[in-house]
């Protein structure tokens, strides 16, 4: 039997999924990367980030909802085809995607505004560490990095990310 906490983070996680403009951001973000050889920000991208920050959060005892850690690795890169088309940078065009998404959500499923906030910051955070960043902001940010195998891609010599940003080796 699913216990009602979960059923809830499963109708939060589901309404974001099918809501129109996360649809419209996602399918456009597939088309423009398409043919792209490197890192794409598909779904399995998405729930890697997720998957990871929720280890994180339970071996370093940070107390961070599942919901919250989930929505937030949901919804971090949905505005990548605005900065491919607009020169947004994504973590900006994704908050802002992301801002309109949560306040649609049904008042039972809702989150609170400290927690959209809690999101919205890691959203806008997660491409550089602030000093002072929030716990999700900082988790997102590490969780992020960590799902990309650079050290297992085939067109990791042509990526012009620096070489302090790439992930070279698995880590635990």
């Amino acid at each position: 039997m699913i216990k009602n906490s979960e059923n809830i983070t499963a109708k939060r996680l589901t309404f974001i999924q099918n809501h129109p403009l996360y649809l419209s951001a996602d399918r456009r973000l597939q088309e423009l990367e398409e043919t792209r050889v490197f890192c794409r920000h598909q779904m399995n991208h998405l729930l890697d980030v997720a998957r990871i920050a929720y280890i994180l959060n339970l071996e370093m005892k940070l107390g961070i909802s599942r919901d919250l850690i989930y929505a937030a690795a949901l919804l971090h890169d949905i505005g990548k085809g605005r900065q491919y088309e607009e020169g947004i940078p994504h973590e900006t065009a994704s908050a802002d995607l992301a801002e309109q998404i949560l306040a649609d959500m049904p008042a039972k499923l809702a989150f609170t505004s400290e927690e959209q906030q809690q999101i919205l910051t890691a959203i806008r955070g997660h491409r550089r560490l602030r000093r002072d960043a929030e716990p999700l902001e900082a988790l997102l940010y590490k969780s992020d990095k960590m799902s990309r195998a650079c050290f297992a891609c085939p067109a990791e010599s042509q990526c012009n990310w620096s070489n302090d940003k790439k992930n070279m080796e698995i880590q635990l």
